[in-house]
C-alpha cells in the first residue's frame, strides 16, 4: 500500500516515522489521538484521485486534513480501522482571480490569509475571518462550513462558494468548478460537500465569492451591563447603520480578565469594569471621517464606549477577541447556537443552571452574539472531568430554546453521538441516505458526523 503512495506523490511525501507524523495525528485541543499508516501529501487534484482509488482499492479510509486547526476531532483518525491522512497543505496554488466576476479560485490548501491576501491585491474582500486564519486551510473551512466574526454581514464559508472541484470515493473528480450566480439546472451538488468534513468526498478547489473592499472601517469596544443590553444595542446600531456592521463579538469580563492575565501587550480598553463587552466592527465605502462621524453619533447613547483612533488601536481591540480561547484553553467548551432574540435567555439560563449543579464553576461566555453564536465554557480545568453533565445542562437549556449544538465547528467525533441523540430521526435518515449513496463502503473520514 505504501509503495503504491509513493509512486503516485513520491517518496518525501508519504510519511511513515513517527517525528514526521505526529503533528498530523493529535488534534489542537490534544482531545484526540490516534495512529495511522501513513500521511500522504498530494500535490495536485490528478494525484488526490489517484491515492483515493488506491485506498478504495485496499480498503482503506481516508481521513482528510488541512491545517488541523478544528475543535472538534474531525481532522484526525479515530485508530477503529486502517486508516491514511491525506494532508492538503501542498495544494497551495490560487488558480485563478475574475475582479469583472468577483471571484477568486483558489486550492484546498490555500491559507485562509493567503486567501485574504490575494483578494485584497485584486483590490476585493474576501470577508471569511477567524482567530486560526493565519494557519487554517481554505478546504477544512468550508468542510466544517467555518463562521467567524463577519457572519452577521456576509455570512458563513458556505454563503462564500460558487462552484467546487471534489474527489469523490471512488476517485472520480467532480469538475464543477463554476463561478455562476444562477444555475438552475437540477440539484445543487456543491452544498452536499459544503459543512460535510470530507465525509463524502475531498474538497480540492472552490470558486470563492469575492466583495468590494470597504475604504473606511471603524472599530468600537462599548461596555454593557447584560447580553440583552447587547441585543437592544445591536438592534438599534442596525436600525441607524444598516448593513455597515460587519461583526458584533460579545465578550464578557470574565473573558477580558483571562486575556489580560495571560497575554502580554494588552490592557482594558475602559478606565470602569463593566460586566459585559461588545466589539463592533463597521465598514463602508466612503471617508474615514465620515464613517468615524456616523458611528459615533450612532454610540452616542451609550454609557461607556470607545472608538479605535488608529489602525493599530483597531487591531489591540481585535487581540483581545481572537486571544480568548488560548487564554482559557482548559475547560469544557461548547459552541451553540440559538435565535438572536434568545441570546440572553440562553446565558441567563445557563448561568444559573450550571452554578446550581457546579458553583464553583467558571464561566466563559463570548462570540457572535450577531448571529446567535454563543462560545459558553466552563472551567476550571478540574471540571473537565465532569464534562458529559456540563454538556447535558447546556444542550438541554439549547434544545429549550431551539438552538443547535454546533454553530460552526462541526461535530467531527466531539458531538457525533450527541447530534445523533438530538437530531430529528427523518434528518438523520436523509444523512445516512446520502452517506450511503456517496460513500456505501464508510471510507471517507469515518466516525465523524455520523
Amino acid at each position: 500500500m505504501k509503495d503504491a503512495l509513493r509512486e503516485i506523490v513520491g517518496k518525501s511525501n508519504v510519511l511513515t516515522s513517527p517525528e514526521d507524523t505526529a503533528p498530523y495525528l493529535t488534534d489542537w485541543r490534544r482531545q484526540y489521538s490516534a495512529g495511522a499508516e501513513c500521511v500522504v501529501r498530494p500535490g495536485s487534484t490528478e494525484e488526490v484521485a489517484r491515492v483515493v482509488a488506491a485506498c478504495a482499492q485496499e480498503g482503506v479510509a481516508i481521513v482528510p486534513q488541512g491545517g488541523n486547526t478544528g475543535l472538534s476531532g474531525g481532522s484526525v483518525p479515530t485508530g477503529a480501522r486502517r486508516e491514511v491522512v491525506l494532508s492538503l497543505g501542498r495544494m497551495n496554488r490560487i488558480r485563478a482571480i475574475d475582479v469583472l466576476n468577483d471571484t477568486l479560485t483558489a486550492e484546498a490548501g490555500c491559507v485562509l490569509a493567503a486567501v485574504q491576501r490575494a483578494a485584497d491585491e485584486a483590490g476585493r474582500l474576501f470577508p471569511l475571518s477567524l482567530a486560526a486564519e493565519g494557519s487554517c486551510q481554505i478546504g477544512g473551512n468550508l468542510s466544517t462550513n467555518a463562521g467567524g466574526v463577519n457572519v452577521l454581514r456576509y455570512g458563513a464559508a458556505r454563503e462564500q462558494v460558487l462552484g467546487l472541484e471534489v474527489v469523490l470515493p471512488d476517485g472520480r473528480i467532480w469538475h464543477g468548478l463554476r463561478g455562476l450566480r444562477k444555475d438552475n439546472t437540477g440539484y445543487d451538488l456543491k452544498q452536499l460537500f459544503l459543512g460535510a468534513e470530507g465525509t463524502l468526498g475531498i474538497i480540492t478547489a472552490a470558486v470563492l465569492r469575492l466583495h468590494p473592499k470597504p475604504s473606511a472601517a471603524a472599530t468600537a469596544w462599548i461596555g454593557l451591563a447584560s447580553p440583552r443590553a447587547a441585543v437592544e444595542l445591536l438592534a438599534a446600531l442596525q436600525e441607524r447603520l444598516g448593513e455597515r456592521i460587519s461583526a458584533f463579538e460579545l465578550v464578557s469580563r470574565e473573558c477580558l480578565e483571562a486575556v489580560l492575565g495571560t497575554m502580554r501587550g494588552l490592557q482594558d480598553p475602559l478606565p470602569t469594569p463593566h460586566a459585559w463587552y461588545v466589539l463592533a466592527e463597521v465598514a463602508d465605502n466612503c471617508a474615514q471621517d465620515e464613517l468615524y462621524e456616523r458611528v459615533a453619533a450612532a454610540l452616542a447613547g451609550c454609557d461607556d464606549a470607545v472608538l479605535a483612533q488608529s489602525g493599530e488601536q483597531s487591531r489591540a481591540l481585535w487581540r483581545i477577541r481572537e486571544t480568548i480561547p488560548e487564554a482559557q484553553f482548559s475547560n469544557v467548551k461548547h459552541d451553540v447556537s440559538v435565535p438572536v432574540s434568545r441570546t440572553p435567555e440562553l446565558i441567563e439560563r445557563l448561568g444559573q443552571s450550571i452554578r446550581q449543579k457546579f458553583p464553583a464553576a467558571q464561566i466563559y461566555a463570548f462570540g457572535h452574539v450577531g448571529d446567535g453564536n454563543i462560545h459558553y465554557n466552563v472551567g476550571p480545568a478540574a471540571l473537565v472531568k465532569e464534562r458529559a453533565a456540563v454538556n447535558r445542562i447546556v444542550y438541554d437549556a439549547v434544545a429549550a430554546l431551539e438552538g443547535s449544538i454546533s454553530a460552526e465547528h462541526g461535530l467531527g467525533q466531539l458531538k457525533r453521538d450527541e447530534a445523533a441523540e438530538r437530531k430529528d430521526p427523518l434528518e438523520l435518515e436523509l444523512m445516512r441516505a446520502l452517506k450511503q449513496a456517496l460513500d456505501p463502503r464508510g471510507l471517507m473520514n469515518p466516525g465523524k458526523v455520523l
